[in-house]
């Protein structure tokens, strides 16, 4: 499995500062044509590093509301569930979950009404608590700083390296760091699948 070369970083750099910028501009800053362009961008996403392209909309110009910082203290094993329903709420801009599962987002709340917003997002039992902080200003700034292409292995959580693989199973990508680890991942994947349809 390659790793990201200097070229990949430039591309990645500047689709993080402009994700609508012509393949043909991108060619002429990294000194490749447009259709290689094209092709890296292609394999960004086929490793999953570039997920997808998207709009950062400012939320404050397009609603009216009030932007907070909740902090939510989730019940154990909840974190993912709370997660899943909080980005999936209009109002929330951005959800971060912590290894100890306390759930952070930023939201605009129309009306300030943070309760009503809450329970209509997620199962108020799956929480223990929540605090609510006044957001004065936002900023998102994403960078590739030095980062190197470095997924877990699917099966033993070792970090994958250049000898890696990378395996799609029913339309999910899984890395893996050698081949062992990826026929034992998939041989108790397919056992599964087939004691599922039994």
């Amino acid at each position: 499995m390659r790793g990201l070369d200097e070229t990949d970083r430039e591309i990645l750099d500047i689709l993080l500062s402009d994700g609508r910028r012509p393949y043909s501009d991108i060619a002429e800053a990294v000194g490749l044509s447009p259709p290689a362009v094209s092709d890296r961008i292609d394999r960004l996403q086929d490793r999953g590093i570039v997920r997808r392209f998207t709009v950062d909309l400012d939320r404050s110009v397009l609603q009216e509301g009030v932007p907070v910082l909740l902090d939510l203290q989730v019940r154990p094993g909840r974190g993912g569930v709370v997660a899943d329903a909080l980005s999936a709420a209009d109002p929330v801009e951005h959800v971060f979950t912590t290894v100890d599962e306390r759930v952070v987002a930023t939201a605009t709340v129309e009306d300030g009404d943070v309760s009503g917003m809450l329970a209509d997002a997620v199962e108020m039992e799956d929480l223990d608590g929540y605090d609510v902080r006044l957001l004065d200003d936002t900023a998102w700034s994403p960078s590739m700083d030095g980062a190197k292409f470095a997924p877990e292995c699917a099966e033993c959580g070792n970090t994958v390296g250049s000898g890696g693989e990378t395996t799609e199973l029913d339309g999910s990508r899984y890395h893996f760091c050698c081949s062992s680890c990826r026929s034992q991942f998939v041989d108790r994947y397919e056992e599964l699948r087939e004691g599922a349809t039994s």
